[in-house]
């Protein structure tokens, strides 16, 4: 599936400006992460595992 058919989302903390935005989309393979800004460059894949527990790092600090 090309990267245009995916479920975009920004992060509910990006800016409302539009600069510095972070959008994930959850694929039953993985969680794709990309920045808005630079959408030719290659998306991050995490399997569903591996972004739990990134999430649960970046709660705690």
């Amino acid at each position: 599936m090309r990267d245009t058919e995916l479920g975009w989302f920004k992060s509910s903390y990006s800016g409302t400006s539009g600069d510095n935005c972070v959008e994930v989309v959850v694929t039953e393979q993985a969680v794709r992460v990309r920045d808005s800004k630079d959408m030719e460059r290659p998306h991050l894949a995490v399997d569903r595992q591996g972004w739990a527990q990134f999430v649960r790092y970046a709660a705690h600090g």
